[in-house]
C-alpha cells in the first residue's frame, strides 16, 4: 500500500452536464446549448457552402426552463454542446402553496423538499402548476414528472396514480 489515500467521487453515467455533437447532426426537437442556455431545437436550417467557408447551421431553440427563444449560427462541421436532459418521476407528498415548494418521495424512501412550482416571467404560476394545485387539493394521489438538466430542475407534468 502507498502512503497516499485516494478518494474517488462517485459519478453517474451522465456525470458531465453537456457532451459535444457536430452541429450538422442536430435535429428538430433535439436539445443543444444556445447562448449558454439548454434549449429544445424548434427550427434548424443548413445553408450550402459558399465561395468562402463551411456550410452553416442556423439553429432556433427555446430554453427548456424559461421558454425564452434563442438563435445561433454555427458551421455544420463544428461541435456544439448538447445538454444531458433527463425526466424523472416522483410521487407527490405535499405542496406548500405559500412558499410554492413541493415535497416528493424518492425511490429509496427519502423525501426531497427543494422543488418549486414552475412560474412564468411575471412571477405567476404556469398553467401546469395551477392544474397540479387543483388536482392536489382534490386529494388525488399524483406522480409528477421533473425535467433535470444543467443542475436545474423543473416540474413539467403530472398524472394521477390509479389504484
Amino acid at each position: 500500500m502507498s502512503d497516499e489515500d485516494y478518494t474517488f467521487e462517485k459519478a453517474a453515467a451522465g456525470a458531465s452536464l453537456t457532451y459535444p455533437a457536430e452541429a450538422g447532426s442536430l435535429r428538430k426537437n433535439g436539445h443543444c446549448m444556445l447562448k449558454g442556455n439548454p434549449c429544445k431545437i424548434v427550427e434548424i436550417s443548413v445553408s450550402k457552402t459558399g465561395k468562402h467557408g463551411h456550410a452553416k447551421c442556423h439553429i432556433v431553440g427555446t430554453d427548456i426552463f424559461t421558454n425564452k427563444k434563442y438563435e445561433d449560427l454555427c458551421p455544420s462541421t463544428h461541435n456544439m454542446d448538447v445538454p444531458n436532459v433527463n425526466r424523472v418521476e416522483y410521487q407527490l407528498l405535499d405542496i406548500d402553496t405559500d412558499a410554492g415548494s413541493v415535497s416528493v418521495l424518492l425511490e429509496n424512501g427519502d423525501t426531497k423538499d427543494d422543488l418549486n412550482l414552475p412560474k412564468d416571467s411575471s412571477g405567476n404560476y404556469e398553467d401546469e402548476a395551477e392544474k397540479l394545485l387543483a388536482a392536489f387539493e382534490e386529494g388525488k394521489s399524483l406522480l409528477i414528472t421533473v425535467l433535470v438538466s444543467m443542475d436545474k430542475e423543473k416540474i413539467v407534468s403530472f398524472k394521477e396514480i390509479q389504484g
